[in-house]
């Protein structure tokens, strides 16, 4: 292990960044939008109605074409692991490896064995074992986000493993902790939910463009009466999950708790931030306000992070410069301690090579009792454990904002509908079909707050990012980023423009 140029390093960030965050266009709207398309069809099932069974194949085609360009982006994502993480496969393959080789065989191939039976069955199998596919198909697309969710919340949180001083690699010794991690738990659930917001969003967007334009109405006004409510009780959901996923994160990752908020001095009954404009001068450890302008909630981060009125939430310079008092071990003592696990590991790994046990043994004793801050031992300042703290801050509280409002309109959709005075609220179907966009927004957001908040960590407190890249040159990574930018823009672009043909032609039959 060793240091890589910081700039091929910053390259391979912002080209997972960039492939990651196209890939997830895509998925959200599969996790969610496959449940409300078996909803679709159990209606169909249940009633016999012809128009539902429309309704149903509309929407899975739509469906279709998002799965397909899916499925693309996500193998590509997968590649880079060897290409630009090569280090970061070789040190925890052994534990990132197994929960991706779960949802190719319990999930991938549950959800492709029956997806074509979902498209082309119609006329070629029951309608019970059809509808069963559809469900399958729901079920083993949310399977898959499952392991990949559990593998990026073991970086997050990693437990349920030792690292094995002779090969210099994380291996797993009990994958039911690595499952049942609470971070994987909450990912889970806050990220299928989120999926069901959007997929509800997307078929309420698009219905309400259907409503605009006067055409397919009782297609989309019975589309928007079922998206709504799962809408709507997706709302709830986000917002008990999300508030779970802050919690979990003040215990496990308090840095990043402390970026959402911008909280740089930890107190007793912190407030939590309701608005503010970030002061982007502002550093650790200076007298700098931390905001231009702000609107608290007082006492609120405190319930937020500990559920305890009153309790201490540590700030970004408890956790750099420390807190002895609240028991908080300065970073400059952590990169000291990693300093000394990283010289003992290449003390012990160079007394085995030649054969000096005593030796070898004293180095495992001393890596041992030092190796919880083996990844600090590749940092120099201090400030480097900070992540970006206006990005964080600024998308975590657009992402809340967001998912404040979504709610809200599903009651007013709903309500307008039951009252059969839809089709007067121009305005709201307007506002229903931008809601479409707010949602992939709110999606992206929600994706930086927990990436970039781990940062600059790989794996969080025992790898940096830049010991998890490739040894490749800047050019090289430079030259497959924008690779990639131009294939993935051909993608996104080639799957909008087959929707909106797909939308314009309207249901099947009509």
């Amino acid at each position: 292990m060793g240091y890589a140029d910081i700039a091929q390093v910053d390259w391979a960030r912002a080209q997972f960044a960039l492939t990651a965050m196209y890939h997830w266009i895509f998925v959200p709207l599969t996790l969610g939008l496959s449940f409300l398309i078996a909803f679709f069809e159990t209606i169909y099932f249940k009633t016999g109605n012809e128009e539902w069974k429309k309704i149903t194949k509309f929407w899975m085609t739509l469906f279709g074409i998002n799965f397909a360009v899916g499925v693309a982006t996500g193998i590509i994502l997968e590649f880079q692991f060897g290409t630009n993480w090569s280090n970061y496969s070789w040190m925890v393959g052994d534990i990132f490896g197994a929960p991706l080789a779960a949802e190719g065989l319990f999930a991938f191939f549950l959800e492709t064995t029956f997806f074509a039976v979902m498209f082309f069955g119609w006329n070629r199998v029951s309608k019970k074992f059809h509808l069963l596919s559809t469900w399958l198909v729901a079920i083993g697309s949310n399977l898959s986000a499952l392991w990949i969710l559990v593998a990026n919340a073991w970086m997050q949180h990693p437990i349920g493993m030792h690292f094995n001083p002779d090969s210099a690699r994380f291996e797993m010794q009990d994958f039911w902790q690595v499952l049942g991690s609470p971070v994987a738990i909450s990912h889970f659930v806050h990220a299928t939910s989120s999926g069901f917001l959007l997929a509800s969003l997307f078929v309420v967007g698009i219905s309400c463009w259907f409503l605009l334009k006067k055409r397919y109405l009782k297609m989309a006004q019975r589309s928007i009466a079922v998206a709504a409510v799962f809408g709507l009780i997706s709302s709830l959901f986000v917002g008990l999950t999300g508030d779970e996923s802050a919690f979990i994160a003040a215990q496990k990752q308090p840095m990043k708790l402390a970026a959402m908020e911008g909280l740089y001095r930890g107190a007793n009954g912190a407030d939590m931030i309701a608005m503010g404009i970030v002061n982007s001068d502002k550093k650790p450890g200076d007298q700098e306000d931390v905001f231009k302008a702000v609107i608290k909630v007082p006492g609120m981060l405190s319930i937020l992070a500990n559920r305890k009125i009153g309790s201490f939430v540590p700030g970004i310079d408890d956790l750099v410069y420390g807190n002895p008092e609240q028991g908080i071990i300065s970073t400059d003592t952590k990169i000291a301690r990693g300093k000394i696990a990283v010289a003992q590991l290449a003390r012990y790994k160079g007394a085995l090579k030649s054969g000096d046990e005593n030796t070898a043994t004293q180095a495992l004793q001393a890596f041992r009792a030092n190796e919880q801050y083996l990844g600090y031992g590749y940092f120099d300042k201090v400030e480097d454990v900070v992540p970006d703290v206006p990005l964080v801050f600024y998308n975590f509280h657009l992402m809340v904002t967001l998912g404040a409002l979504f709610p809200l309109l599903f009651l007013v959709i709903l309500f307008y509908l039951y009252r059969g005075k839809l089709l007067e609220k121009r305005w709201l179907l307007k506002f229903g079909f931008i809601s479409l966009f707010l949602g992939y927004l709110a999606q992206q957001s929600g994706w930086i707050v927990a990436e970039v908040g781990r940062q600059p960590w790989a794996i969080q407190d025992l790898l940096p990012v830049s010991v998890a890249s490739s040894n490749l040159t800047v050019g090289t990574v430079q030259t497959t980023f924008f690779m990639f930018l131009l294939v993935f823009t051909v993608l996104l672009l080639a799957e909008v423009g087959i929707m909106m043909k797909q939308i314009k032609i309207g249901p099947e039959g009509e």
